[in-house]
Protein backbone atom coordinates (compact mmCIF):
# COMPACT_ATOMS: atom_id res chain seq x y z
CA UNK A 1 0.00 0.00 0.00
CA UNK A 2 2.95 2.10 1.09
CA UNK A 3 4.68 1.47 -2.27
CA UNK A 4 1.99 2.52 -4.15
CA UNK A 5 1.37 5.44 -2.28
CA UNK A 6 4.40 6.36 -3.32
CA UNK A 7 4.01 6.01 -7.02
CA UNK A 8 1.31 8.00 -7.38
CA UNK A 9 2.41 10.57 -5.50
CA UNK A 10 6.28 10.58 -8.14
CA UNK A 11 3.68 10.64 -10.69
CA UNK A 12 1.87 14.05 -9.70
CA UNK A 13 5.02 15.81 -9.20
CA UNK A 14 6.46 14.18 -12.01
CA UNK A 15 3.64 15.60 -14.10
CA UNK A 16 3.59 18.91 -12.30
CA UNK A 17 7.67 18.89 -12.88
CA UNK A 18 7.11 18.44 -16.46
CA UNK A 19 4.24 21.14 -16.78
CA UNK A 20 5.78 23.61 -14.78
CA UNK A 21 9.06 22.37 -17.01
CA UNK A 22 6.98 23.00 -20.34
CA UNK A 23 5.08 25.87 -19.11
CA UNK A 24 8.22 28.27 -18.20
CA UNK A 25 9.43 26.89 -21.91
CA UNK A 26 6.42 28.69 -23.80
CA UNK A 27 7.41 31.95 -21.75
CA UNK A 28 8.63 35.46 -23.78
CA UNK A 29 12.67 35.70 -23.40
CA UNK A 30 12.24 39.37 -22.21
CA UNK A 31 8.81 40.58 -21.98
CA UNK A 32 9.52 43.49 -20.14
CA UNK A 33 12.22 45.36 -22.37
CA UNK A 34 11.51 43.52 -25.93
CA UNK A 35 13.97 43.41 -28.02
CA UNK A 36 13.28 43.06 -32.07
CA UNK A 37 15.67 40.51 -34.04
CA UNK A 38 16.42 38.96 -37.81
CA UNK A 39 16.33 35.66 -37.33
CA UNK A 40 17.47 33.72 -40.35
CA UNK A 41 16.20 30.32 -41.53
CA UNK A 42 18.44 28.83 -44.37
CA UNK A 43 16.72 26.75 -47.10
CA UNK A 44 16.52 22.79 -46.09
CA UNK A 45 17.51 23.93 -42.46
CA UNK A 46 16.42 20.98 -39.89
CA UNK A 47 14.22 21.62 -37.02
CA UNK A 48 16.62 21.21 -34.51
CA UNK A 49 19.21 23.31 -36.18
CA UNK A 50 16.44 26.08 -36.09
CA UNK A 51 15.70 25.43 -32.36
CA UNK A 52 19.10 25.75 -31.39
CA UNK A 53 19.64 28.90 -33.35
CA UNK A 54 16.40 30.25 -31.14
CA UNK A 55 18.32 29.51 -28.10
CA UNK A 56 21.41 31.16 -28.76
CA UNK A 57 19.68 34.11 -30.30
CA UNK A 58 18.03 34.37 -26.42
CA UNK A 59 14.79 34.24 -28.99
CA UNK A 60 13.19 31.07 -26.80
CA UNK A 61 13.86 29.90 -23.37
CA UNK A 62 14.15 25.65 -24.47
CA UNK A 63 15.02 24.15 -28.03
CA UNK A 64 13.32 21.02 -26.01
CA UNK A 65 10.02 23.18 -25.30
CA UNK A 66 9.81 24.62 -28.77
CA UNK A 67 10.31 21.39 -30.66
CA UNK A 68 7.13 19.97 -28.62
CA UNK A 69 5.02 23.16 -29.55
CA UNK A 70 5.80 22.64 -32.99
CA UNK A 71 5.04 19.22 -33.44
CA UNK A 72 2.07 19.38 -30.98
CA UNK A 73 0.58 22.16 -33.62
CA UNK A 74 1.97 19.97 -36.96
CA UNK A 75 3.72 22.70 -38.41
CA UNK A 76 7.05 21.56 -38.40
CA UNK A 77 6.65 21.06 -42.76
CA UNK A 78 5.17 24.29 -43.20
CA UNK A 79 8.10 26.30 -41.56
CA UNK A 80 9.67 28.56 -44.50
CA UNK A 81 12.91 29.39 -45.41
CA UNK A 82 14.05 32.97 -45.21
CA UNK A 83 14.49 35.74 -42.27
CA UNK A 84 12.01 36.84 -39.87
CA UNK A 85 12.03 39.54 -37.75
CA UNK A 86 10.69 38.26 -34.11
CA UNK A 87 11.03 39.37 -30.73
CA UNK A 88 11.90 39.10 -27.08
CA UNK A 89 8.01 39.46 -26.37
CA UNK A 90 6.85 36.67 -27.93
CA UNK A 91 6.20 33.38 -26.31
CA UNK A 92 7.56 30.18 -28.30
CA UNK A 93 3.91 29.56 -29.43
CA UNK A 94 4.04 33.23 -31.53
CA UNK A 95 7.27 32.48 -32.28
CA UNK A 96 6.17 29.15 -33.65
CA UNK A 97 3.35 30.66 -35.89
CA UNK A 98 5.60 33.47 -37.32
CA UNK A 99 8.21 31.39 -38.78
CA UNK A 100 5.30 29.76 -41.41
CA UNK A 101 4.12 33.01 -42.37
CA UNK A 102 5.80 35.93 -43.47
CA UNK A 103 9.45 35.70 -44.50
CA UNK A 104 11.21 39.62 -44.81
CA UNK A 105 13.15 37.89 -47.50
CA UNK A 106 13.14 34.84 -49.66
CA UNK A 107 15.73 32.45 -50.45
CA UNK A 108 16.29 32.08 -54.12
CA UNK A 109 18.39 29.60 -55.89
CA UNK A 110 20.11 30.10 -59.51
CA UNK A 111 22.22 27.28 -60.93
CA UNK A 112 24.62 27.77 -63.39
CA UNK A 113 24.62 27.86 -66.53
CA UNK A 114 21.24 29.19 -67.10
CA UNK A 115 20.61 32.07 -69.86
CA UNK A 116 18.77 35.21 -68.69
CA UNK A 117 15.31 34.25 -69.89
CA UNK A 118 15.63 30.86 -67.64
CA UNK A 119 17.15 33.11 -64.35
CA UNK A 120 13.66 35.37 -64.99
CA UNK A 121 11.76 32.23 -64.78
CA UNK A 122 13.41 31.72 -61.60
CA UNK A 123 13.20 35.38 -60.06
CA UNK A 124 9.30 34.72 -61.68
CA UNK A 125 8.30 31.85 -59.50
CA UNK A 126 10.11 33.23 -56.11
CA UNK A 127 9.59 36.64 -56.21
CA UNK A 128 6.41 37.33 -58.83
CA UNK A 129 8.26 39.85 -60.92
CA UNK A 130 6.89 39.42 -64.53
CA UNK A 131 9.99 37.60 -66.64
CA UNK A 132 10.04 40.15 -69.63
CA UNK A 133 10.84 43.04 -66.64
CA UNK A 134 13.19 40.95 -65.25
CA UNK A 135 14.90 40.12 -69.02
CA UNK A 136 14.31 43.84 -69.28
CA UNK A 137 17.39 44.69 -67.07
CA UNK A 138 19.21 41.66 -67.54
CA UNK A 139 22.82 41.73 -68.95
CA UNK A 140 23.88 37.99 -70.38
CA UNK A 141 27.02 36.73 -68.30
CA UNK A 142 26.74 38.48 -65.50
CA UNK A 143 23.91 37.51 -63.83
CA UNK A 144 26.30 35.46 -61.23
CA UNK A 145 25.02 31.49 -59.98
CA UNK A 146 24.01 31.70 -56.47
CA UNK A 147 21.97 31.16 -53.34
CA UNK A 148 20.45 34.45 -52.54
CA UNK A 149 18.51 35.78 -49.96
CA UNK A 150 16.42 38.57 -51.56
CA UNK A 151 14.16 41.64 -50.09
CA UNK A 152 10.45 39.88 -51.04
CA UNK A 153 9.27 43.03 -52.30
CA UNK A 154 12.62 43.81 -54.80
CA UNK A 155 11.93 45.00 -57.92
CA UNK A 156 13.27 43.41 -61.05
CA UNK A 157 15.89 45.90 -61.41
CA UNK A 158 17.15 45.98 -57.92
CA UNK A 159 17.60 42.16 -58.08
CA UNK A 160 19.47 42.04 -61.49
CA UNK A 161 21.91 44.67 -59.04
CA UNK A 162 22.47 42.18 -56.62
CA UNK A 163 23.54 38.96 -58.79
CA UNK A 164 25.45 41.74 -61.02
CA UNK A 165 27.58 43.03 -57.59
CA UNK A 166 27.91 39.43 -56.74
CA UNK A 167 29.48 38.80 -60.02
CA UNK A 168 32.00 41.56 -59.50
CA UNK A 169 32.64 40.56 -56.17
CA UNK A 170 33.63 36.99 -57.44
CA UNK A 171 35.18 38.02 -60.89
CA UNK A 172 37.63 39.50 -58.85
CA UNK A 173 40.99 41.77 -59.72
CA UNK A 174 43.10 38.69 -59.42
CA UNK A 175 40.91 36.56 -61.67
CA UNK A 176 40.97 39.40 -63.89
CA UNK A 177 44.73 39.77 -63.34
CA UNK A 178 45.44 36.17 -64.73
CA UNK A 179 42.98 36.45 -67.61
CA UNK A 180 45.50 39.63 -68.90
CA UNK A 181 48.54 37.13 -68.29
CA UNK A 182 46.44 34.76 -70.94
CA UNK A 183 45.71 37.51 -73.48
CA UNK A 184 41.79 37.71 -72.68
CA UNK A 185 39.95 40.89 -71.78
CA UNK A 186 37.11 40.64 -69.06
CA UNK A 187 34.69 40.06 -71.59
CA UNK A 188 36.54 37.52 -73.61
CA UNK A 189 36.70 35.89 -70.16
CA UNK A 190 33.54 35.60 -69.33
CA UNK A 191 32.29 35.05 -73.05
CA UNK A 192 34.47 31.92 -73.22
CA UNK A 193 33.24 30.95 -69.39
CA UNK A 194 29.85 30.96 -70.43
CA UNK A 195 30.79 28.46 -73.44
CA UNK A 196 33.13 26.14 -70.94
CA UNK A 197 29.49 26.40 -68.38
CA UNK A 198 27.47 24.73 -71.09
CA UNK A 199 29.92 22.54 -72.88
CA UNK A 200 31.24 20.74 -69.99
CA UNK A 201 29.91 19.08 -66.78
CA UNK A 202 32.62 17.69 -65.24
CA UNK A 203 35.25 19.98 -63.05
CA UNK A 204 37.88 18.19 -64.78
CA UNK A 205 37.00 18.63 -68.20
CA UNK A 206 36.32 22.43 -67.76
CA UNK A 207 40.33 23.81 -67.58
CA UNK A 208 40.86 21.41 -70.98
CA UNK A 209 37.40 22.70 -72.83
CA UNK A 210 38.55 25.90 -72.46
CA UNK A 211 42.46 25.02 -73.70
CA UNK A 212 40.54 23.91 -77.03
CA UNK A 213 38.89 27.11 -77.54
CA UNK A 214 41.78 29.15 -77.43
CA UNK A 215 43.88 26.48 -79.10
CA UNK A 216 40.92 27.06 -82.24
CA UNK A 217 41.03 30.46 -81.63
CA UNK A 218 44.74 30.93 -82.31
CA UNK A 219 44.67 28.72 -85.14
CA UNK A 220 42.06 30.75 -86.93
CA UNK A 221 39.19 27.60 -86.77
CA UNK A 222 35.79 28.06 -85.75
CA UNK A 223 34.70 26.64 -82.76
CA UNK A 224 31.99 24.81 -83.69
CA UNK A 225 30.31 24.72 -80.51
CA UNK A 226 26.43 23.29 -79.80
CA UNK A 227 25.88 25.50 -77.26
CA UNK A 228 26.46 28.50 -78.89
CA UNK A 229 23.75 26.98 -82.18
CA UNK A 230 21.14 26.27 -79.08
CA UNK A 231 21.44 29.61 -77.88
CA UNK A 232 20.85 31.00 -81.09
CA UNK A 233 17.55 28.60 -81.62
CA UNK A 234 16.39 29.92 -78.18
CA UNK A 235 13.19 28.40 -77.12
CA UNK A 236 11.56 25.05 -78.50
CA UNK A 237 8.10 24.84 -77.13
CA UNK A 238 7.75 21.18 -78.19
CA UNK A 239 10.83 20.51 -76.30
CA UNK A 240 9.62 22.82 -73.04
CA UNK A 241 13.33 24.57 -73.42
CA UNK A 242 15.84 27.00 -74.35
CA UNK A 243 18.65 24.55 -74.92
CA UNK A 244 17.39 22.15 -77.94
CA UNK A 245 18.72 18.76 -77.41
CA UNK A 246 19.71 17.13 -80.65
CA UNK A 247 20.70 19.42 -83.20
CA UNK A 248 20.20 18.89 -87.04
CA UNK A 249 22.57 20.07 -89.66
CA UNK A 250 19.82 22.26 -90.42
CA UNK A 251 20.40 23.42 -87.50
CA UNK A 252 24.34 23.95 -88.00
CA UNK A 253 23.12 26.33 -90.51
CA UNK A 254 21.53 28.98 -88.78
CA UNK A 255 22.06 32.69 -89.90
CA UNK A 256 23.18 34.11 -86.54
CA UNK A 257 26.16 36.01 -85.16
CA UNK A 258 26.15 33.21 -82.37
CA UNK A 259 26.47 30.50 -85.14
CA UNK A 260 29.99 29.27 -84.14
CA UNK A 261 29.92 26.65 -86.81
CA UNK A 262 29.22 29.21 -89.58
CA UNK A 263 31.24 32.57 -87.61
CA UNK A 264 34.92 32.53 -86.55
CA UNK A 265 35.72 33.44 -83.06
CA UNK A 266 34.19 34.28 -80.30
CA UNK A 267 30.27 34.75 -79.96
CA UNK A 268 29.52 38.45 -79.50
CA UNK A 269 28.07 38.06 -76.19
CA UNK A 270 27.84 35.37 -73.21
CA UNK A 271 25.37 32.73 -74.27
CA UNK A 272 24.71 31.69 -70.29
CA UNK A 273 25.72 32.70 -66.95
CA UNK A 274 28.84 31.00 -66.05
CA UNK A 275 29.58 30.52 -62.07
CA UNK A 276 32.87 30.88 -60.30
CA UNK A 277 34.82 27.20 -61.09
CA UNK A 278 33.93 28.30 -65.42
CA UNK A 279 35.50 31.37 -65.00
CA UNK A 280 38.20 29.97 -62.97
CA UNK A 281 38.83 27.05 -65.36
CA UNK A 282 39.37 29.68 -68.06
CA UNK A 283 41.99 31.81 -66.03
CA UNK A 284 43.92 28.58 -64.69
CA UNK A 285 43.64 26.73 -67.99
CA UNK A 286 46.97 24.74 -69.05
CA UNK A 287 48.51 24.87 -72.35
CA UNK A 288 47.38 21.94 -74.50
CA UNK A 289 47.88 20.74 -78.15
CA UNK A 290 44.08 19.66 -77.85
CA UNK A 291 41.74 20.52 -80.57
CA UNK A 292 38.38 18.64 -80.44
CA UNK A 293 37.16 16.90 -77.52
CA UNK A 294 33.55 14.75 -77.74
CA UNK A 295 31.06 13.68 -75.33
CA UNK A 296 30.52 10.09 -73.92
CA UNK A 297 26.81 9.26 -72.76
CA UNK A 298 27.90 9.79 -69.03
CA UNK A 299 28.82 13.01 -69.97
CA UNK A 300 32.87 12.74 -69.95
CA UNK A 301 34.91 14.38 -72.25
CA UNK A 302 37.33 12.84 -74.37
CA UNK A 303 39.95 15.35 -76.05
CA UNK A 304 42.24 14.85 -79.40
CA UNK A 305 44.69 16.86 -81.04
CA UNK A 306 44.55 15.61 -84.70
CA UNK A 307 41.21 15.18 -86.71
CA UNK A 308 41.61 11.07 -86.81
CA UNK A 309 41.99 11.16 -83.32
CA UNK A 310 38.87 12.86 -82.70
CA UNK A 311 37.30 10.48 -85.75
CA UNK A 312 38.08 7.62 -83.45
CA UNK A 313 36.73 8.88 -80.13
CA UNK A 314 33.46 9.66 -82.31
CA UNK A 315 33.08 6.24 -83.34
CA UNK A 316 34.31 4.83 -79.51
CA UNK A 317 31.87 6.63 -77.64
CA UNK A 318 28.84 7.97 -80.07
CA UNK A 319 28.38 4.90 -82.22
Amino acid sequence: MKRLAFLLIFIVILGIGSYLYFKEGTLPVNPKEPQSKIFVISRGESLQSIAKNLVNEDLIRNKIVFYLVVKQKGIDKKIQAGDFRLSTAMNVYEIADSLTRGTLDVWVTVIEGLRKEEIAQVISQNLGIPEVEFSKYGKEGYLFPDTYLIPREATAESVVQILESNFENKFDSILQQKARSKGLSSVETVIIASLVEREARLDEDRPLVTSVILNRLKAGMKLDIDATVQYALGYQSGERTWWKKDLTFEDLKIDSPYNTYANPGLPPAPISNPGLAAIEAVVNAPETDYLYYVSDKSGKLHFATTLEEHNENVRKYLQ
